[in-house]
């Protein structure tokens, strides 16, 4: 296995680093897979006759393993390198797919929980943010697109899962129709999706393992001057460490600045069919068809995806800041018309929430490239992985704040887009403590930085 170990992976000279998005585009389109769980949600309930709720918790769990995994073992990734942490993510999220389809053909709940939630979702983790750094160090000129293009295959892979997850459901049982909304498969043919996905997704990932590769040491692109790129302002030229990152206000600040930004955006992504529909409902009946309503979400994929790679690119040339401000103060104000006008028109409801959705993944796939700004390159990807526990407890944070409101002002199914407001007018307020979190960023002081040698370079040890 020592193909797989750092020193095996420094890249040649002629080595195009336009092979590295690619590489880490063959992970995130993988565990991008994680937004699709909706496709087979309806067939887990009718198998284990149990509750959406029961069902939904299967998410929580990979999200929440997702931000404690890559938090924890963030170091690890940097210290080992970007090839064997993908080898690594690939063999838990495909093993995570295998014990989740035991769990199904044993009618074992637990093993789900355990094996898609628990185990796949370390490797959710690892494989989020294990082509981050690597990413940053081929691209110091372009970071945000760099980064954009990897983390843009996340917020896809759903756009790809789903209508490959139908078919392959289709295919084992000749009575589920993926056409119609409302037919469920059964529970065996989940249980071979989740075999032909674990193998299928790993072979994938492979592809990717096999390609990447790091700079050599002093390497830096064609024409790269990395005095111009330190002069714009909150560029540091300086490395601060996991450990340390984690004690600077700067860090905090954008823990809130992303918990905030993604618990706003979560709430539009978790309720997005039932939510059209309910915006739309007169007298007990929706204008807008359950069909139509499973082609906005498909809509709202779409941006996501888009959103990560034009906003975070964008990045570049305003830098992230101003970036930041245009995410929670321009949601800010979406938000206040979604709640006030967007029962007027599906064009202004579609439209609305799709720029939301546009927010919410650029302000994943500009985190790192912040990140970098703010604290080097040294171990960017592990204060990346600590970043990223926000994302955790926005994962829950935000369904419970709308599920909540929701709730507590009717049925399900009964509910119109006045029902939404209380709970829409609340992530205001929540996008604008981001917005005021963003505002207070400022460079890391440099008691905090690594310490140097003569030539520049990090003391010896460091690295």
């Amino acid at each position: 296995m020592s193909f797989l170990d750092r020193e095996h992976t420094v890249a040649r000279p002629g080595y195009s680093r336009w092979l590295i998005p690619p590489a880490a585009l063959a992970i995130h389109l993988c565990i991008g897979q994680a937004y699709a769980t909706s496709v087979y949600k309806n067939a887990l309930v009718a198998h284990f006759d149990t509750s959406l709720t029961a069902v939904g918790v299967i998410f929580s769990i990979a999200i929440v393993m997702l931000g404690l995994s890559a938090a924890v073992m963030g170091t690890w990734v940097e210290r080992v390198g970007p090839r064997a942490a993908m080898f690594t993510s690939a063999c838990f999220w495909a093993s995570g797919f295998l014990v989740g389809a035991l769990g199904i053909a044993t009618s074992q709940l637990w093993l789900v929980y355990l094996g898609y939630g628990v185990i796949g979702g370390i490797g959710l983790g690892i494989g989020y943010i294990s082509p981050v750094s690597t990413l940053i160090k081929w691209f110091p000129d372009r970071p945000g697109l760099a980064t954009g293009m990897a983390i843009m295959g996340f917020g896809g892979g759903a756009l790809v899962a789903s209508p490959l997850s139908r078919q392959l459901m289709a295919v084992y049982d000749t009575g589920y129709d993926p056409s119609d909304p409302t037919s469920v498969a059964s529970g065996g043919a989940v249980t071979s999706l989740f075999v032909t996905l674990g193998v299928a997704y790993f072979l994938v990932m492979m592809l990717g393992v096999f390609t990447v590769r790091v700079p050599a040491p002093g390497w830096t692109p064609p024409g790269f001057d990395a005095g111009a790129v330190a002069a714009r302002p909150m560029v540091s030229t300086a490395n601060v460490s996991a450990a340390n990152a984690v004690r600077t206000p700067q860090f905090w600040f954008l823990w809130t600045v992303l918990f905030c930004n993604v618990t706003a955006g979560i709430g539009i992504l978790e309720q997005a069919a039932p939510m059209i529909q309910d915006f739309f409902r007169d007298g007990g009946t929706s204008s807008v068809a359950p069909a139509t309503a499973a082609g906005f979400v498909a809509f709202l994929s779409l941006f996501n995806m888009a959103g990560r790679f034009a906003w975070s690119s964008t990045s570049d040339f305003i830098g992230r800041k101003p970036t930041y401000v245009l995410y929670l103060g321009v949601g800010i104000v979406l938000y206040v018309l979604l709640a006030t006008v967007g029962n007027v028109s599906t064009v202004v409801f579609v439209l609305l929430a799709a720029v939301i959705i546009s927010f919410y993944g650029g302000g994943f796939a500009t985190a790192p490239a912040y990140l970098r700004d703010l604290f080097g390159t040294f171990q960017v990807g592990a204060v990346h992985g600590r970043l990223l526990t926000a994302w955790s407890a926005a994962g829950v944070a935000g369904p419970l704040i709308i599920n909540g409101f929701l709730d507590a002002r009717g049925t399900p199914g009964e509910l119109v887009a006045a029902d939404y407001r209380p709970a829409l007018f609340t992530m205001v307020g929540v996008l604008a403590v981001g917005f005021v979190a963003n505002a207070l960023v400022r460079p890391v002081a440099a008691r905090f930085h690594e310490p140097t040698g003569p030539s520049g370079a990090l003391a010896e040890g460091k690295v």
